[in-house]
């Protein structure tokens, strides 16, 4: 049997078994793609390249920016900017039917474009909309899955993590184009939910207004502009050249920390334990690169990529349904891994064919985070559906049956950003940013 054959076996199924016995995905991805590495290398030869992937997969200035917005979204997370957004939201989505779960909505998108965390969303929106629904008579189920069907909005509307890693990992694309890449397509998944929000909403006789009078409105939006600010500074200052999307991120950091501390909804004493859990969740990001370069030079050495590519090929010239069953993969992986590791290992394999079908590596970015974001609120590892379902003390088997209709609707999104490239293009072409 073929050397690169075998590695690429021992490096796929042996990833398969250390997470079904219940290893953490980057140490099932380390330990198994060091161990394809033996079959190709010597021991010596291995441990040396190993160690020499996981530095250079780490050495990217661009890196930087994923602990500094992680830290960003939990100081606004803990600093009383989610109250003012939410209060903001009402005034878009007031006037329409269930209106505090559209504004559950309108607050997870505008939430997650500061903090670029889905999660974060869920966890601050949804621990303050929740009682108030479940007040005015909302079915807890209905509130808990809009405020899950709608928080992975911020996973592409930027700042996004999730897109910063596939640039890393893409090489040669720009940042700041995927950035603007993730607007329509985040605004159109947040357009969706809120149509089959509204939709079940009538149905159930949720159509409670929360109308405000034009002082009432005034006096809202001027105590949310610093707040909303926060998008004009780091987006802005990016696309303007200020400062690059690393700086950008620090720049978060410090304008966020200084707002939580003007609203006096920070307690200082807090700080050490927001520095840790950031500290705790970046580091589990970072070691997830440092252990899937090794993968990544793997896959070159083995030219698994183009086996998977001439496989694929092989079984259809039709572009419509290589890009469906592009998405049927993704999908199904997105139900069980999380989005970073994903990236890493789908995208040298995925990109490639993509590419060669007249795709641009910034539309595959957006299609590719959209698929993954989909998985952080499907069982069995959906990170956003435990974290909404947490908030809200509902069983998920109670929240399931209720995210069905959004699901269909935010596939139906997931389409039109696959076969219209211009739905993630048209932003980031009219800013000069992609030709």
């Amino acid at each position: 049997m073929d050397i690169a054959l075998i590695a690429a076996l021992i490096m796929f199924c042996g990833t398969v078994f250390f997470l079904v016995i219940g290893a953490p995905i980057s140490i099932s991805v380390g330990i198994s793609s060091f161990g394809a590495m033996l079959v190709i290398l010597p021991m010596k030869g291995a441990m040396i390249t190993s160690a020499q992937r996981i530095f250079v997969g780490l050495d990217s200035f661009a890196l930087l920016a994923i602990p500094f917005f992680i830290l960003a979204g939990n100081i606004m997370n803990n600093g009383g900017i989610a109250i003012r957004l939410i209060n903001f939201s009402k005034i878009f989505s007031g006037f329409l039917p269930g209106s505090l779960a559209q504004t559950n909505i309108v607050s997870n998108m505008l939430f997650g474009s500061i903090s670029g965390s889905g999660v974060a969303s869920a966890a601050a929106v949804g621990g303050i909309m929740s009682p108030i629904q479940r007040k005015e008579g909302y079915d807890p189920a209905f509130s808990t899955a809009v405020n899950i069907a709608s928080a992975p909005t911020g996973m592409l509307i930027p700042p996004s993590n999730t897109l910063i890693v596939y640039a890393t990992v893409a090489g040669s694309v720009s940042i700041s184009a995927l950035f603007m890449g993730g607007y329509v397509p985040g605004i159109l998944w947040g357009l969706g939910v809120m149509l089959v929000a509204g939709f079940m909403a009538k149905r159930r006789g949720y159509v409670l207004r929360h109308t405000m009078s034009l002082r009432e409105c005034l006096k809202v939006a001027v105590d949310a502009i610093p707040s909303l600010s926060m998008i004009v500074v780091v987006i802005g200052g990016i696309l303007g050249g200020v400062f690059t999307a690393t700086e950008a991120s620090a720049i978060a950091v410090v304008y966020s920390l200084f707002l939580s501390l003007c609203y006096r909804s920070l307690d200082v004493r807090t700080l050490p334990a927001i520095f840790l859990s950031t500290a705790k969740m970046s580091a589990i990001v970072i070691f997830m690169l440092a252990t899937s370069s090794i993968m990544s030079w793997v896959m070159a050495f083995t030219q698994i990529p183009g086996m998977i590519a001439d496989s694929l090929l092989s079984l259809t010239s039709n572009p419509v349904i290589i890009l469906l069953i592009i998405n049927v993969v993704l999908l199904f992986v997105g139900t069980f891994m999380d989005p970073t590791p994903a990236v890493l290992i789908f995208t040298p394999i995925f990109l490639p064919i993509c590419t060669s079908l007249g795709m641009d590596p910034v539309q595959f970015g957006i299609l590719l985070v959209f698929n993954l974001s989909l998985g952080t609120i499907t069982p069995p590892v959906g990170p956003i559906l435990f974290t909404g379902c947490k908030v809200s003390g509902i069983s998920i088997d109670a929240v399931v049956k209720t995210l069905l209709p959004f699901f269909v609707v935010i596939v139906g999104v997931l389409m039109l950003v696959t076969y219209i490239p211009a739905i993630s293009m048209t932003v980031p072409q009219l800013m000069g940013l992609i030709k």
